[in-house]
């Protein structure tokens, strides 16, 4: 017996062993820890959106399960570490060419009043209570209140993001308040430093010196992308190089991060400046499209290096105690931000909606506390639990803020809000399906012709498209556009095909109409069917699929489809003709007006056709509101304007007196030089 003990011992110190030198062989290959991520990685995302959770979980989960404190396959080396930073990088950037320089202009008093507000209370109430219960000097109690004072801008971002509530006042809000904090994060490392050198508090000097080195960078950066940016990326174009294109765009970001980080701001700050000076340019699409599939990579590996930190057992054995930290962070932080944010949101449920999404921690947080330990102005037994109740906050944060409605509602005991906006939207639409309509498969360029003939002549329709930008764009501006595959029996009689009048598919593969007709028919067989298609190499096939009418391509293609479709709606031929003649008379004006794609390009860089339309939300601080459309005309705005939606009501072709108001939804039409310096009249006068 005891020979089988000792032998069964001997098996498993030798399996200890192996497995021990597998994870140092591990932990030498980066290429080999970067594999285990992604497979990691691709399974559990998998499931967590098959499972219909925030993705960002499941790669929190992965970092949980493979970091050193689980299995230790993975290990958080500087390799990931700097990978991940390019991430948060990549993430931001992306943020700052939705905001451009007259946003935040306009937005001044949310970004530095109410982010101004939300660090110095927190960090006043969090100083105070570790000054009464831990006995610490007060200089430090500050640190730690300014790292229990930040919010993770990664996770917010992506999260409101996914969620298509980054431009939602409380999304808007709490984006203004994160970038207050990674200004505010300047003066607290200061802080630090200065009590690492060994005085008791950090003195005016020191702290000045910062700030002046912190000003004078960001001057640098915005002059640089204000004066050289658009040059560059024309002179760029014209080469008409893919490849030229994107070492230019990582070439932008990498060197506004370095310029920021080099006086000690933050990596992401001068990744975010980057993207609201290109967001002036008309290079912004094209180059939102070109960072966008390793920026996702990235900002996933991100999550998963934040999922390495947390440690369980530690977390096990001072539940407690990090249960109770866990708790005040995010009770202290939701009732600061819901005071502070009140003015700015004029409603309670609102502001406490904006302290639910920036009541985690965050990783300039983490990296204060961490400074704080290393430096040996805090003893470990304070530092780690407070370090663990940040990282739990990071990995539930994305539940919080997926719920923050429903959270905010539970803490307010509201049963019954108005609905949202999405949700209106979604019950117009519902009611507009059970209508008689017209379903419109792509609303890509012909698409919105048909859509803008449709409405003038008194018709309804709805719209089915993959491209996320163009439905966003659409719906914004009031059009009955949907997320769908047209191609799913399922999408059309979710948009009513059932009572549908005509369909009209406008995709220019054939092999896509022919799959659209094959699952249309599928459901019903009555219903007339345009199909509009490059050539007629494919017209008999796609009659024998059921098509009523085939049509060849681009402005006329689109006129023949209107009057195809126009006769059936039992319109009369002399209507039918005037509309047609109309619409050629003016130059087929009507028909450019178009909301451009994820990954339109242009056909000309002179033609006509590079006018567009664009949709500009005048937040509460932008010059416009209270001014009239003829106002902005004054100006110098070269554009027309072609609607304003209001409280979910869409103004056509509005008139010039027309006074604007805030949240208001300006639908513009012009070149994208002119939409850049109508925005700018808009928001900055």
């Amino acid at each position: 017996m005891r020979e089988c003990y000792q032998a069964s011992a001997n098996i498993a110190s030798q399996s200890q062993s192996v497995y021990r030198q597998c994870l140092v062989m591990t932990h030498h290959d980066a290429l080999l820890q970067i594999l285990i991520l992604l497979t990691a990685a691709v399974s559990v995302v998998a499931l967590v959106r098959k499972l219909r959770l925030p993705g960002i979980i499941g790669y929190l989960f992965v970092g949980m399960l493979l970091g050193p404190h689980a299995l230790g396959l993975a290990e958080n080396n500087e390799t990931t570490q700097l990978l991940a930073e390019f991430g948060v990088v990549f993430l931001v950037f992306t943020l700052g060419l939705e905001f451009s320089l007259p946003r935040l202009v306009a937005m001044r008093w949310d970004v530095f009043g109410v982010g101004g507000a939300q660090v110095l209370g927190t960090i006043a109430i969090v100083s105070a209570i570790a000054i009464a219960v831990l006995g610490i000097a007060p200089s430090v109690a500050v640190v730690i209140g300014g790292a229990i004072a930040m919010s993770s801008t990664a996770i917010i971002v992506a999260q409101l993001t996914e969620q298509s509530e980054n431009n939602r006042t409380h999304g808007r809000l709490a984006v203004a308040i994160c970038l207050f904090q990674d200004l505010a994060f300047t003066l607290l490392l200061a802080l630090v430093s200065a009590l690492g050198a060994g005085d008791s508090l950090a003195t005016p000097q020191h702290i000045l010196a910062a700030v002046g080195g912190a000003a004078i960078a960001l001057l640098i950066v915005l002059a640089t992308g204000r004066w050289l940016l658009r040059p560059l990326f024309l002179a760029i174009a014209g080469a008409n190089s893919a490849e030229l294109f994107s070492l230019a765009v990582l070439l932008v970001v990498l060197a506004s991060a370095w310029a920021t980080q080099a006086v000690g701001l933050s990596l992401a700050l001068g990744a975010f400046l980057a993207g609201m000076m290109l967001a002036e340019t008309e290079f912004r699409h094209q180059v939102e499209a070109t960072i966008r599939s390793y920026r996702d990579v990235l900002i996933g590996l991100f999550f998963v290096t934040i999922g390495m930190l947390l440690d369980m057992d530690l977390l096990l054995r001072q539940l407690p105690l990090v249960t109770l930290i866990l708790a005040g962070m995010i009770v202290i932080k939701t009732l600061v931000v819901a005071v502070v944010a009140k003015p700015a949101t004029g409603s309670w449920f609102k502001s406490t909606r904006v302290g639910v999404v920036v009541s985690q921690g965050g990783e300039f947080g983490f990296a204060l506390l961490t400074l704080l330990l290393q430096r040996s102005l805090l003893a470990p037994e304070i530092v780690q639990p407070i370090l663990a109740a940040t990282v739990v906050s990071m990995v539930i944060s994305p539940l919080l803020i997926r719920h923050n409605r429903r959270i905010t509602r539970a803490l307010l005991s509201e049963s019954g809000p108005r609905p949202s906006e999405a949700a209106r939207e979604a019950l117009a639409t519902k009611a507009l399906a059970e209508r008689d309509h017209v379903v419109i498969c792509g609303f890509g360029r012909v698409g919105q012709n048909i859509a803008r003939v449709l409405e003038q002549t008194g018709f309804e329709y709805i719209a089915l498209d993959l491209d996320p930008v163009r439905i966003r764009a659409g719906r914004q501006a009031g059009e009955a556009v949907v997320y769908g595959d047209a191609k799913q029996v399922e999408v059309l009689e979710n948009v009513g095909l059932a009572s549908a009048s005509v369909v009209v598919i406008t995709f220019a593969s054939p092999a896509v109409s022919l799959q659209i007709l094959a699952a249309l028919r599928k459901s019903r067989a009555d219903v007339p069917v345009l199909v509009r298609t490059q050539d007629d190499t494919r017209l008999e096939e796609l009659q024998q699929a059921g098509a009523t009418e085939v049509v060849p391509e681009t402005f006329e293609a689109s006129l023949m489809l209107l009057s195809h479709l126009l006769v059936l709606l039992k319109v009369p031929v002399s209507r039918v003709v005037r509309t047609v003649d109309n619409i050629r008379s003016q130059r087929y004006q009507m028909l450019r007006h178009i909301f451009r794609g994820e990954n339109a390009q242009l056909l000309d860089a002179s033609h006509a056709y590079r006018e567009e339309l664009s949709s500009v939300i005048l937040p509460p601080n932008a010059w416009a509101v209270g001014k009239s459309i003829a106002a902005i005309k004054e100006r110098g705005a070269q554009v027309s304007v072609n609607a304003v939606r209001r409280d979910g009501i869409v103004g056509r072709d509005p008139a010039a007196d027309t006074i604007l108001k805030e949240g208001d939804v300006v639908v513009l039409y012009g070149t994208p030089e002119a939409l850049e310096h109508a925005e700018s009249v808009l928001l900055m006068g």
